[in-house]
């Protein structure tokens, strides 16, 4: 059995990767603190179009400690049916897509889905790469009509998109089984963006228990119940 850990095609290529994504951290954390600074930066809207500018060749990678957690989180409840929102280059998709590899299930998948068609084609030639095509289903456009087909039953959900975030997670909701987990990224960095997110989240028509995790930026485990 294989894992991000032991297999060394799919560990080099991650290793690789994190590396680019490090050397854009300080570029990005520059742009996003002058736009605060100057006012012209608000969360509660989506993107615009400097800010798609600007993104559309960074990696932003989550982070190779929650990328491993993840990974573990989606070994721990066997999950074979997973979405992600906010694919970029495919890194964190390829934790989630070794994962349902090593769950050792003939028909599992990791959908995703990004909007910038450059990144799209940079992931699928990593996918490639790491030998994990056939797990991922990648969907190039605005997840808001992406997402619109999701088969249930879902185990797993990453939200790695703070602009869309809660569109996301209201289509894939219907879809999560009892004690699916969604896992959503820089909640406590970009609180405000995810303001909205937390209102769906936190009423208990939704039926949903969540916790911060104190990660770099916070990472937000949500169990549906």
């Amino acid at each position: 059995m294989t894992s991000p850990l032991n297999d060394p095609k799919l560990e080099a290529l991650l290793d690789r990767l994190h590396a680019q994504s490090d050397t854009q951290v300080e570029e990005t954390e520059d742009y996003f603190s002058r736009r605060i600074r100057e006012g012209t930066l608000d969360f509660e809207k989506p993107y615009d179009k400097d800010l798609h500018l600007f993104l559309s060749n960074k990696i932003v990678a989550l982070d190779r400690d929650k990328g491993e957690f993840c990974y573990q989180l989606c070994r721990s409840i066997g999950a074979t049916r997973i979405v992600e929102a906010g694919t970029s280059f495919g890194v964190s998709t390829m934790y989630l897509a070794a994962a349902v590899r090593d769950n050792q299930v003939e028909k599992g998948v990791v959908i995703g889905t990004e909007h910038e068609s450059s990144k799209v084609k940079i992931a699928l030639q990593n996918f490639e790469e790491a030998g994990l095509s056939e797990f991922i289903d990648l969907r190039e456009g605005d997840l808001r009509q992406t997402l619109k087909e999701i088969s249930g039953p879902v185990d797993f959900m990453l939200v790695d998109i703070w602009d869309v975030a809660l569109p996301a997670l209201e289509l894939v909701s219907s879809t999560l089984r009892p004690g699916a987990i969604v896992v959503t990224d820089n909640t406590t960095a970009a609180a405000d963006a995810y303001r909205g997110y937390f209102e769906f989240v936190n009423d208990p028509k939704n039926r949903f228990r969540t916790m911060t995790i104190p990660f770099r930026g916070g990472l937000e485990l949500t169990v549906r119940t």
